[in-house]
Formats: C-alpha cells, structure tokens, sequence
C-alpha cells in the first residue's frame, strides 16, 4: 500500500482558518488517527484528502501520485461516513455491487469480491437484507465493506463509530483494528473519542485550531503530551501552577503556588520558568503504612472531599492545598469523604510543561 502526504496544506472558510499550514505522512500500511475537539480542522483535513474540499494552497500525494487537483472518483480513496450512507431501496449485496458495477467489473469478479468484502467484516449470509432490518453496528459494517471491495489506495474513516451505542462502539473498536491488521491498508482515522483513538491507532495525531500539536504512537501521546492542551485532552488530567526550582536532564522540580515541592519529569525547561504539572488518577498512590526515607519525594497529606462508587472502583476527588485532584482507589479499602489521607505522587509519570 502506498503512503499519504500532506504538504503545507491550508483551507480557509472566509476568515477561518481551518486547517493551517498541515504537513503529515501517513505511512505505508498504518492507521493515523486525527483526534481533537470539534471545529479543531480533523474533518476538514479528511475531506482535503478525499477531494470533497478544494484546498487555498498547499499539495496531498498518494506515494508519488500529486491528487491535489484530481477527482474525488479517480483519487483512489474508499470512504466511511458517519451516518453510514447506505442506500435504503438497495439490498446489502447491491449496496457492495454499486460500486464495482460502475467499474464495469464482471459479474463472477463482483460476486467474489462481495463474498470476500462481507466475510471481512463477519457478515456473511446478510446478503439479501435491506439496511432497515440491520442493527446500527451491522449497517456500519456494510458500509465499511463497501468501501473495502473498491480495493481503495486509501481508507478514510470519519467517526464511523459515533452512533453506536457504548457497548457496541466498544467491541466495533476492536473489529476496525483487527481488520485493518489484517488488510494493511493505509488509513486515516476520525474521532474526538481518546480512548477509541488509542485502541484503534498505529500513530495519534492531535489537532487544536487547524494544526497538529502532538503526532506519535498512543503511549507517548498519553505518557508524554507536548504541551498544557494535549494532557488535558487526553484523559482526565488535573493542573497545578508553579515555578521551575531545580532541573536535573528530564528530572524537574517544581514549587507550586500552594507551597509544594513536586518533582517530575519535563523537557527545555529552565530554573525560574512557569509551568504546570500534569497529575493524572493514575499517578496517584493511597498510602497506609509507613514510607521507606529513600522514597519520601511527593509524599503528601490530601483531604477526601468526594467519594464515588463505580463497581469496583471507588473514584476519589482529593483536596491537596487548594488543587483539585482524581483519584481511583479499591472499593474495599474506601476512604470516607471527609478523610484526611497520605498520597503519593509517582515522579517519573508526571509531566511538567511550559505554562
């Protein structure tokens, strides 16, 4: 499969600006996902690459193919909607024969290919039923099908799974990954979802304002976000103001302005410099029992001000001198709300950024 470049690609609506000046590659074979709010530019971009949208300047390539000005129809490119767009008078096979009639292929070359299309995506057998007797989870996997008999170049996908229901949504996660492991087409990937973007994707682009801010695999976007913007989109993540005291490489201390002294982990950061420390539930230890001297780094007493029972989690808000923190803790261990308790703050997962 060949790659997908972006290359200063710009489009303005007016005096918007909705993608700005965006240089990626989508590399051969991998599922990039372009994750961020609404009106960040991630649709916009997709419908750049399908043609769907003239571009104010800039150029977009299939390998070495410029498809800049080419057709949407000639460009190569299978499509998943939103909405699924499955055409309501036509059975599920004539809804994966339409295109490759069009292509003028034979009927035995469509009867195969559909076969091949709907055993992909675990539908065989549901050839003759009409996209009103499909659950919302079947319809979308016809319409993923008939993108995929076309044999695209490239496969677009645009929150695809955003009308399913949560459980649902969960399991179609998995599928969409499995298939695209299996198939190896290089695809473009919409969500403003986190954590489908982290189940689904080889890479994660965040987009904020028509620009990518952080491009890398689902680890080092989570564990390592660039900037204040990304650790606040993805996962729930609590900031704590403060200056820079002390840096040592990556080993960053920080006196907030509540008086702590945290220790984390940050980069070109300077003695002086304001910033702000990434503290996520995950990074926060309960103590109950006495600390070893050698481990007493962000060691702290915080008070329960909400308890929250989730099934087998409790979900803590914790009141650390005025900051607001979330918590996870065993539900047969609960703290009471009210509680004053020692917490731990594990240096080496938290992030300090420029302010």
């Amino acid at each position: 499969m060949p790659n997908l470049i972006l290359d200063h690609v710009v489009k303005n609506y007016g005096k918007l600006r909705a993608v700005d000046d965006l240089s990626l590659e989508v590399q051969d074979g991998e599922l990039l996902t372009l994750l961020g709010p609404s009106g960040c530019g991630k649709t916009t971009t997709l419908r750049a690459v399908s043609g769907f949208v003239a571009l104010n300047s800039g150029r977009i390539f299939i390998g070495d193919r410029n498809i800049t000005d080419i057709p949407p129809e000639r460009r190569g490119i299978g499509l998943v909607f939103q909405n699924y767009a499955l055409w309501p008078h036509m059975t599920v096979f004539q809804n994966l024969a339409f295109g490759l009639q069009l292509k003028k292929l034979p009927k035995q070359a469509i009867q195969k290919k559909v076969e091949e299309g709907l055993s992909t995506v675990k539908l065989t057998g549901f050839e003759d039923r009409y996209p009103r007797q499909l659950s919302g989870g079947q319809q979308q996997r016809v319409a993923l099908a008939r993108a995929l008999v076309l044999e695209p170049d490239i496969l677009l996908l645009d929150e695809p799974l955003s009308n399913l229901d949560a459980l649902l949504r969960e399991q179609m996660r998995f599928e969409i990954a499995q298939i695209h492991k299996q198939l190896g087409i290089t695809s473009i990937y919409v969500t403003h979802d986190q954590t489908e973007a982290m189940v689904i994707s080889d890479r994660i682009a965040v987009m904020d304002q028509g620009q990518v801010v952080q491009i890398d695999t689902p680890l080092e976007v989570y564990s390592s976000p660039s900037n204040k913007f990304v650790a606040g989109f993805m996962g729930t993540t609590a900031f704590i103001h403060g200056r820079v005291s002390d840096v040592a490489g990556e080993r960053v201390t920080v006196q907030t302005d509540s008086g702590l002294s945290i220790v984390g982990k940050g980069k070109h950061l300077a003695v002086g410099e304001e910033v702000d420390v990434a503290i996520r539930p995950e990074n926060i230890k309960f103590l109950t029992g006495p600390v070893d001297t050698r481990e007493q780094q962000n060691v702290f007493e915080a008070r329960v001000s909400r308890a929250s029972f989730v099934g087998e989690l409790v979900d803590y808000q914790l009141d650390l001198k005025g900051s607001l923190l979330r918590a996870k803790g065993e539900t047969v261990n609960a703290v009471i709300e009210g509680a004053t308790i020692r917490i731990k703050i594990e240096p080496g997962q938290l992030s300090i950024l420029k302010g």
